[in-house]
């Protein structure tokens, strides 16, 4: 198993010890943990439990971003089944072994089970995160996420399980992309005719943050790396509900300059943001009767925006970066063409 960490002191514990519960067979089984040069001292917990289990193997991943520990623990690991656990996440004792059963006998060439989303501490919006995470008008049709009454291939997995194989036909994880890596890895792998296989009785445990400003912050990042990836790929690198936020602030930002311009009617801005608040108002409510819980139907409508807004406006910074890089290339596409004339 391989297991990208950095500054996880408070999870990485509890993560080694979900994995090294596992009901697979020992001596067929390692943990490499590729460490970004940790400095809270997530490094000594490695290192102790690396002391103590001859399983765990602790390397370093000194440009300290996902991609590249993914890659340096692909090919620091000795087996022929690579499985993914990240360090603010635990896996349920048989979720090994039924992996590599699914991925034997299904022949898929990757295997990735259902996320159970909890919150990583306490607080008004903890619990409203994990439902927003959970929902579809929060994460589309991400399967992984909102979870399968039976197998069923998809277009991505959280974490995933791998024949080593996999890697020398499609390539390793692509080093430019500081998020959404995986998605982009799994893109290459369906377009060279993998499968993606989504095991709902594969159960993984993902903390997930508690506040809303870390909330936000959290989908701006990744509403940035909805975009960017484009400018460093051959293939499209994500799907239409990475996407689906960038249009919606597009929209709104649109007709409250259109209408701040006089190009637009005073309505414009509601015509936008009416329907939306409409819609995560009624989902709401509807949250809150099933869970008989009159507060989620007040702070829901605040956790579904920050996500959605946060992340649209990230993709909208994302978008203005990408010219930006793009434009760049062009220049220098120029410049090559002027000199070899």
């Amino acid at each position: 198993m391989i297991v990208p960490c950095r500054d996880e002191r408070s999870w990485v514990g509890a993560c080694l010890e979900s994995i090294l519960a596992s009901d697979y067979p020992p001596a067929r089984m390692e943990v490499v943990v590729a460490d970004g040069m940790s400095r809270d001292g997530t490094r000594g917990i490695i290192e102790s439990y690396a002391t103590q289990d001859q399983r765990v193997r602790l390397i370093d991943n000194p440009e300290r971003i996902t991609p590249v520990a993914l890659n340096r623990a692909v090919e620091a690991a000795r087996g022929e089944i690579i499985v993914r656990v990240d360090a603010h996440a635990e896996v349920a004792p048989e979720y090994l072994r039924r992996a590599v059963d699914y991925l034997e006998a299904t022949g898929a060439d990757n295997v990735g089970g259902a996320m159970r989303t909890v919150p990583r501490d306490r607080g008004p919006f903890a619990e409203p995160i994990c439902i927003v995470l959970t929902h579809p008008l929060g994460v589309g049709n991400s399967r992984f996420r909102t979870g399968s009454d039976r197998p069923r291939w998809v277009d991505t997995v959280f974490g995933g399980c791998w024949r080593r194989q996999v890697f020398d036909r499609v390539g390793k994880f692509n080093e430019k992309l500081v998020r959404s890596q995986d998605m982009e890895f799994n893109v290459r792998l369906r377009r060279a005719g993998g499968k993606i296989l989504l095991a709902p009785d594969l159960e993984a445990r993902y903390y997930a943050r508690a506040t809303l400003a870390a909330f936000w912050r959290h989908n701006w990042i990744n509403g940035v790396w909805a975009v960017l990836p484009f400018a460093y790929s051959d293939v499209v690198p994500v799907r239409w509900r990475h996407l689906a936020p960038l249009a919606f602030v597009f929209a709104l930002a649109a007709s409250v300059l259109g209408w701040s311009a006089g190009w637009f009617p005073g309505e414009a801005p509601a015509a936008v943001a009416g329907p939306y608040g409409a819609t995560i108002l009624a989902a709401s409510a509807a949250v809150a009767l099933r869970e008989r819980k009159v507060t989620l139907a007040l702070v829901l409508p605040a956790t579904f925006a920050s996500l959605h807004l946060g992340y649209g406006a990230g993709s909208l910074w994302g978008a203005v970066r990408l010219a930006g890089i793009q434009s760049r290339k062009f220049i220098g596409w120029l410049r090559a063409k002027g000199e070899r004339r």
